[in-house]
């Protein structure tokens, strides 16, 4: 199967055959890094214009234009702008957790990105409580969502971060039931283990129906945990202005934005990853000749469009839903979703132990 593995496994025989073994371990470690910031940066261009172009699409106009062939550099001019724009701290705000919030959005949203698998063997830390350690990390983004709008000293700043909170923390349980239930089917928290059980096929088609209905449930709280409409009523512009960013500016502004972007494809990567089997091809049972095939497609290649297709679904609903109020969005949780969830849970779990699926 062609993937990024060699290229990952050259650099390390190289680093560890010319350098000591401490020597060696740290460029690996600022390889990482640098790797990741790239990867960020990357991530906000494409994501971004990318929602720019699907609600073009989805409204019947053009979208950006204008910068670039058929608008495909404004996100780059839209980031210039955003650097040389000067930083305002309001007078009455507490300086010093205003201006560390963006980043503790920006730093947890890098830490979630370790055990993700993005091709065969190209994996930055294969930890085997992976799943475990991406809903425990996942969970302090909204740390840095309460410290934005309690800090900012303004009441639209302070009523969008307690929204955020406890829609956050809401949708966190359908969503760790959910992942539960894949972890069960495939009896490990190690994320590679999970993909390496999909080898005969993906969990999505081999779990039976509460597979599907989890799946359907995890993108739900994804959205929501993303803050993205349906779900944005922490930043409800009709209601909150821009919610808990309101007083954000320049480049602080500009890493609440990347951050949403990011964890938009963070979380659908672990969707992939859990339901559709990460960079694992589409593989059929026995099907030895319709295996070989599909083997031919680079691995990354099938982690990033599973990924896409998920991130193109969450902007659908965006442009396709209108927005809930407060009450509709805390029901739909706590009276529907996680009900659904517990049981759905239950009944993977019968099925798991009888051995009913695939």
């Amino acid at each position: 199967m062609l993937s990024l593995e060699h290229i990952s496994k050259t650099v390390d025989d190289w680093l560890y055959k010319t350098f000591n073994h401490p020597l060696a371990l740290g460029l690996e470690f600022l390889i990482a890094g640098l790797l990741v910031i790239g990867l960020f940066s990357m991530l906000g261009l494409v994501l971004i214009m990318m929602e720019r172009k699907v609600s073009a699409y989805m409204q019947v106009r053009l979208g950006p234009n204008r910068v670039g062939p058929k608008g495909m550099f404004q996100t780059v001019a839209d980031t210039l702008k955003l650097v040389v724009k000067e930083g305002l701290t309001p007078d009455g705000a507490d300086k010093f957790l205003f201006n560390l919030a963006p980043f503790v959005v920006m730093i947890t949203t890098m830490l979630i990105l370790a055990p993700i698998a993005f091709a065969k063997g190209f994996q930055m830390w294969d930890i085997n409580i992976g799943v475990l350690y991406i809903t425990a990390i996942s969970s302090i983004s909204v740390i840095g969502i309460l410290m934005a709008g309690w800090a900012s000293n303004n009441k639209y700043s302070l009523l969008g971060a307690m929204r955020s909170g406890a829609q956050i923390v809401s949708y966190e349980l359908s969503a760790g039931m959910s992942i539960l239930c894949i972890v069960i089917l495939s009896g490990s928290l190690q994320l590679s283990e999970i993909i390496a059980s999909q080898q005969t096929g993906w969990w999505i088609f081999k779990g039976h129906i509460p597979a599907v209905i989890s799946f359907v449930i995890l993108i739900i709280a994804i959205t929501a945990e993303t803050n993205r409409a349906p779900f944005d009523l922490a930043e409800a512009e009709s209601e909150l202005t821009a919610g808990f960013h309101t007083e954000y500016s320049g480049m602080k502004f500009a890493l609440f934005f990347l951050a949403e972007y990011v964890n938009i494809f963070i979380l659908c990567a672990l969707a992939a990853t859990l339901y559709l089997g990460g960079w694992m091809p589409l593989h059929i049972g026995q099907w030895k000749e319709f295996n070989q095939v599909m083997d031919y497609i680079p691995s990354s290649l099938w982690f990033f469009g599973k990924t896409f297709m998920l991130i193109f679904l969450i902007m659908w609903f965006r442009w396709t839903f209108p927005r809930l109020r407060i009450d509709q969005l805390l029901n739909l949780e706590w009276k529907y979703l996680l009900p659904i969830s517990m049981v759905n849970l239950l009944l993977m779990t019968f099925i798991a132990i009888m051995g009913w699926y695939f």
